[in-house]
């Protein structure tokens, strides 16, 4: 018997949005049914924040810390992990500002892209490419000592693990911070640090997160990252001072080089992910199906198939298993609620594919394993190829330097 059931539409808003969540998600998340305090989800809120961008200075303040009015980070990472903002959108975006600036903000789209498509060459291997493992916790068993990992007696710690709480989003510096002090300093699993991530981050990603944690830890890089106060005192201006512990800072020297054991070269698995370079499937769609990974007004098959119904399920299985912060589950609601406002939107809690019953739908590839899964078990479908920045190449993944070799690089325009 199917467990899928339909959804009423949600209402617009963020309050109305943590209402649908408390009521209609209740047992999939990990914390209150609250949104993030900084970010709204929806089509209109990601086109608004990169109208608003300006490139300048991103060079050098994209480290900064506190005062939030020094920080150069884009802050647009929520909506490019939902798909509401594509990096190709985002790379023109910044077309025109000053060549420093426009150079160092499109080496991080790269990178971004760089993740994508190390994820789809590994899948779900959650060995990832890595090759070496901290000696001291190479044999630990997976024991995630979630949002409680870090000290927050310490200002710089009671600073992100905060903002992670409140809002979903760190700047790239402090997640730095978070995981060498994980890692590097407390001995815990970089594992269970990624997952702590993905559960609470808006942007939450096993692609960029995870390979974020594998370098800043050293275990798939030639070197860790070593948090230490003199970054704080550096990127926060005064934090220190007014910390409880200024005058016995557990990070007041340089850490000690960890240990490693060397754990080999994990070989690409091989997965496929990258979807196909055209569309594939000479069916009439009946719908357009869209995923989590891409929730804009510009995926492919909605743009394609503008008329037709569009359907999106909540999967009851896999948020039971992942218990989420609610905080992703409103921006996701409050993403559907305008989805809904231009379009005929059915939306359901249970297994994707039976809610699309016997119907064919018309879909954006998305270059995950979950994706995949579920797509094999449809009889027919009309797929449209993801939105690459670059084209999957059969190129080495095996660092980023040489993945850039192996790719043809964007247009500048």
């Amino acid at each position: 018997m199917s467990n899928t059931i339909q959804l009423p539409t949600p209402e617009p808003g963020q309050r109305a949005a943590e209402a649908f969540v408390a009521e209609h998600l209740s047992g999939l998340f990990c914390d209150d049914a609250a949104g993030s305090e900084r970010f709204r989800g929806g089509q209109s809120m990601a086109d608004a924040a990169l109208d608003g961008y300006d490139v300048t200075g991103y060079a050098g303040r994209r480290s900064e810390v506190l005062p939030e009015s020094r920080r150069g980070a884009s802050a647009l990472s929520p909506y490019v992990r939902h798909g509401m903002l594509q990096l190709p959108r985002v790379w023109s975006h910044v077309q025109g500002g000053p060549k420093r600036d426009v150079t160092k903000f499109r080496d991080e789209l790269m990178w971004q892209e760089f993740a994508r498509h190390w994820y789809a060459r590994h899948g779900s291997d959650t060995t990832q490419g890595i090759r070496r493992e901290l000696a001291d916790v190479a044999d630990a068993p997976a024991t995630s000592p979630g949002l409680g990992g870090w000290d927050r007696d310490m200002a710089c710690m009671d600073l992100t693990v905060g903002e992670l709480e409140r809002d979903g989003w760190l700047v790239n510096q402090t997640r730095m911070w978070m995981s060498s002090d994980w890692s590097v300093r407390n001995g815990h699993r970089w594992q269970d640090g990624d997952d702590v991530f993905f559960t609470h981050l808006l942007d939450g990603s096993r692609a960029a997160n995870r390979l974020g944690w594998q370098w800043t830890t050293g275990v798939g890089s030639s070197k860790h990252y070593g948090f230490s106060r003199w970054q704080v005192e550096k990127r926060t201006k005064g934090l220190c001072a007014g910390c409880a512990l200024r005058d016995d800072c557990p990070i007041e020297e340089w850490p000690d080089d960890p240990e490693f054991v060397d754990v080999g070269v994990a070989r690409p698995a091989g997965s496929g992910l990258a979807g196909p370079g055209d569309v594939v499937g000479d069916r009439d769609p009946e719908v357009v199906w869209l995923t989590a990974e891409s929730l804009g007004e510009d995926d492919p098959a909605l743009v394609a198939h503008p008329g037709l119904p569009v359907v999106f399920a909540f999967d009851r299985t896999l948020l039971a298993g992942l218990q989420l912060s609610a905080k992703r589950l409103v921006f996701l609601t409050e993403t559907l609620a305008e989805i809904a406002a231009g379009h005929d939107l059915e939306l359901f809690l249970g297994d994707p594919v039976e809610a699309l019953g016997s119907r064919v739908p018309a879909v954006t590839h998305a270059p995950v394993p979950g994706f995949a899964s579920k797509v094999g078990r449809l009889e027919s479908m009309v797929l449209h190829p993801w939105p690459w920045l670059c084209r999957p190449s059969q190129g080495s993944v095996s660092s980023f330097s040489a993945w850039r070799k192996s790719v043809r690089s964007p247009r500048s325009s």
